[in-house]
């Protein structure tokens, strides 16, 4: 993934970006208050995520974070609950990646001498990818192809396709065997 690096001073935001971050804050209210999977819920996620939201993905509630309407999910995903998108910077998940709960996706860090300041990078999560409860992926990384992140990783360098990832610092330990996914 190529990673472009962007600096957003909060102090500049317009108007319009303000009222758009009050709209998803409130879709996002709504959502984590509305029965999940009923067709209320559902409106409300298209609302939330437009186009960027593929065929049959499933987003099991509370969602939190900030700009969580931009990420762009494939087909087939699956999201498990407690999601904290931080995703100023962009996130892609790919087609039929799984997302266990309590997952932080977070694309952006403050500047530590002008706290205003968002250094943003954006996170991409490739097809098939899995990603175990807790796991925490920082900004500027990539998740492969049927790669695994285990439970509880900080994943803070990108992780190959078909690799496992644990720890924290999450560490690639194995490669699976890419004949195994081939049906």
């Amino acid at each position: 993934m190529e990673c472009t690096e962007e600096s957003v001073d909060m102090r500049l935001m317009t108007p319009k970006e303000r009222a758009e971050g009050q709209r998803q804050t409130e879709l996002l209210f709504q959502l984590n208050h509305t029965l999940p999977f009923s067709e209320d819920y559902q409106k409300l996620l298209q609302e939330l995520f437009g186009d960027n939201l593929g065929e049959n993905s499933m987003i099991a509630p509370p969602i939190n974070g900030s700009c969580v309407g931009t990420m762009k999910i494939g087909e087939d995903v699956y999201i498990n609950s407690n999601l904290l998108a931080m995703a100023r910077g962009g996130v892609t998940i790919e087609d039929h990646a799984q997302i266990a709960a309590n997952v932080q996706l977070i694309t952006n860090n403050h500047d530590p001498y002008d706290l205003q300041i968002l250094t943003c990078r954006p996170i991409l999560i490739k097809a098939y990818a899995w990603i175990g409860a807790g796991a925490t992926v920082l900004p500027g990384v990539s998740i492969g192809r049927h790669a695994v992140v285990g439970a509880g990783a900080v994943v803070t360098k990108d992780v190959p396709d078909y690799g496992v990832a644990v720890g924290n610092p999450a560490k690639v330990i194995k490669t699976l065997d890419k004949q195994k996914f081939e049906r």
